[in-house]
């Protein structure tokens, strides 16, 4: 008899735990969260492993829901994505915008596929022409030669960039086709010599900041070097 009641003595808390029908597999908790001093259906005091046990279970609970909590919000709270993905839509993108905003712009005159035509065009001769470069006297020549499609890239901006930008900041530009190209000429005052022969040619290309209008006019109909 003494045998069985020390067992129920010893199974009494366990069994306690187990009629607790919020908590099935953990000690009562008391109001707010916080754990409570005893077991509300055994009446007696949580050991110290069980209290620690609760503080573990609480703290991983109080982890896992900030986690969710916080990816939800930086979820809804996250910026729009900017990239269009490929720079030359981007362009393209950009002229849309611009041309949609505009009140005066003529559709019936818009040539956006002109404009992709063009940055074709700036590709080719960016990435795929070759390019010799000499002194000449006042300046540099510039010997652009390409196959196929890069050799028609080649003539049409070298010359379309000659004719828009000769003269400017006494800068002076020539360009005369060649079976396999072009060939680019650039005379510019004494003073700028040492920058010529810096930039290159793909670098006298980029002077002025002008292709951004270029784009424009182009996408409008208004240029007559579109191609």
């Amino acid at each position: 008899m003494r045998h069985l009641i020390v067992l129920s003595f010893l199974l009494l808390p366990a069994v306690a735990l187990a009629q607790q029908p919020d908590h099935p597999h953990h000690p009562a908790m008391a109001q707010g969260g916080a754990p409570a001093s005893g077991s509300a259906m055994s009446g007696m005091p949580m050991d110290h492993a069980q209290m620690n046990h609760m503080q573990m279970m609480q703290q991983m609970g109080a982890m896992h829901q900030g986690g969710s909590m916080g990816a939800m919000h930086a979820h809804g709270s996250a910026a729009a994505p900017t990239e269009p993905g490929q720079s030359a839509f981007a362009a393209i993108q950009e002229i849309v915008q611009i041309l949609e905003a505009d009140p005066r712009t003529d559709w019936s005159k818009v040539d956006i596929e002109a404009l992709r035509q063009h940055l074709i065009d700036m590709n080719n001769v960016t990435l795929a022409a070759h390019v010799a470069g000499e002194p000449i006297d006042g300046g540099m020549k510039f010997v652009v030669t390409g196959d196929g499609a890069v050799r028609d890239s080649i003539r049409r901006m070298t010359t379309a960039h000659a004719a828009t930008m000769d003269g400017f900041g006494g800068w002076h530009f020539a360009a005369k086709d060649t079976d396999g190209g072009s060939i680019f000429e650039v005379r510019v005052p004494p003073q700028d010599m040492a920058k010529l022969k810096a930039l290159g040619f793909i670098g006298t290309l980029t002077l002025g900041m002008h292709h951004q209008e270029h784009h424009l006019m182009i996408a409008r109909g208004e240029h007559p070097h579109a191609h």
